[in-house]
Formats: structure tokens, C-alpha cells, sequence
């Protein structure tokens, strides 16, 4: 699915849960028969990966439990935000089952025209909060009946803008179930909060060649 540098050499990979043994499989072809100490394997050339669990998913400690948790049907939350859009959305699988997504202007950061600074900053200031505020009532529209059985929510966009929306006190167990992984998409619309679906439950693997 992607793979980007880690912090201290090597890369992390996202696999989706249903390529996970053929992925193992292609790291055994590459690097040699590999030997398991938890939820890392270290091959005979010295390479390693270690494998975690992805949002929802429930604790593991061999690799065949990682596997079957990974693939097991979850319902997920989404949540992505980026200045004026939002998307919402509940996942099962790798299905998105229901959705809104929404556009709310906000102002760029340069002010145009004759406007003073200080004006352009507080429409732009209020404009934010209105967006914010209309996002929040999408999460409750569409998370908040499902909260019970969501086994967690994942956020992506800019931070900034999905703490604005989280920030509501009606959403305070949304905001519980929030899992760490934060997802780097562009502006919120359908077709992303789709594509974020196999982000979200992607295998998180991190790599490291000799």
C-alpha cells in the first residue's frame, strides 16, 4: 500500500490485512527462512520486521493471532478534517457503509485587498469556529449513535483542524476511541475518506535491511 523512512533507519510498510502471509511470504523469497520472536521476524540475512496491530484490533502476540485480528471485520470511525472540509465516516471491513462529507469557507491566510490585518484575522478566526462547529455536528450525526460498537476512530488531514472539531464536549467518547495513527490525506472529499478505509486498517510493519 505505501511505505515511507523511519526515524533511525529503515521504513515502515502498510500492508493490508489480507496481503499479510503473502507479504511474509515475499520477505522469506528476498531475505531467507526467518524465525519469529513475538510480533517480529528476523530472516537469515539479519533483516528484520516487526509487525503491529493495526486501530481495533485486539492484542496480540504471535504473528498468527496479529493475522487473524488484523482480518477480523472491525467497525471503524473515521474522521478527516482540513480547513473548511470534513469527512465522517463508519467503515466494517473494508467497506465504507455510510458517510457525509461537507465544505465550509474558510479564508486563506493572506489577507486581499484593503482589508486590515487585524479584521482579515478575525473573520478568517470566526469562519474557522464555524467550520468546526458544523463538523462536530456531522461526528454527531453519524459516530455518535454508533459509538458503542465502534472499536475505534481514525482522524486525518490537519491536527489542528480535527482537535477543533474533537474539541466539542458532546463528543467526548469519540474523542476516547481516537486510536493514534493520524492519516496524511488532502482535502477531505468522498473518494478520499474511501481511500482512507485501507489506511486505516493497514498492517503497520516496520522494516530494517542489513
Amino acid at each position: 500500500m505505501g511505505e515511507r523512512a523511519a526515524a533511525g533507519g529503515g521504513k515502515w510498510v502498510d500492508v493490508a490485512p489480507e496481503r499479510l502471509s503473502r507479504w511474509l511470504d515475499n520477505f522469506a523469497t528476498r531475505h531467507g527462512p526467518y524465525r519469529e520472536e513475538g510480533l517480529t521476524v528476523t530472516a537469515a540475512d539479519g533483516a528484520s520486521a516487526t509487525l503491529s496491530e493495526p486501530p481495533g484490533a485486539g492484542p496480540a502476540v504471535t504473528l498468527t493471532e496479529l493475522i487473524h485480528q488484523a482480518q477480523t471485520p472491525r467497525r471503524l470511525g473515521l474522521l478527516l478534517a482540513r480547513k473548511g472540509a470534513v469527512a465522517v465516516g463508519i467503515a466494517v471491513g473494508p467497506e465504507l457503509i455510510t458517510s457525509k462529507v461537507d465544505t465550509h469557507y474558510v479564508q486563506g491566510r493572506t489577507a486581499a485587498g484593503g482589508w486590515s490585518q487585524q479584521r482579515f484575522a478575525r473573520r478568517r478566526d470566526n469562519q474557522a469556529k464555524a467550520a468546526a462547529a458544523d463538523g462536530a455536528g456531522i461526528v454527531g450525526r453519524i459516530l455518535l449513535p454508533e459509538v458503542r460498537r465502534l472499536t475505534a476512530v481514525i482522524t486525518g488531514g490537519d491536527r489542528s483542524a480535527v482537535e477543533a472539531v474533537l474539541a466539542s464536549r458532546d463528543l467526548e467518547r469519540i474523542a476516547e476511541l481516537r486510536a493514534d495513527r493520524f492519516l496524511d490525506v488532502r482535502e477531505p472529499r468522498h473518494a478520499v475518506l474511501v481511500s482512507a478505509v485501507a489506511a486505516a486498517r493497514a498492517v503497520t510493519i516496520l522494516v530494517r535491511e542489513p
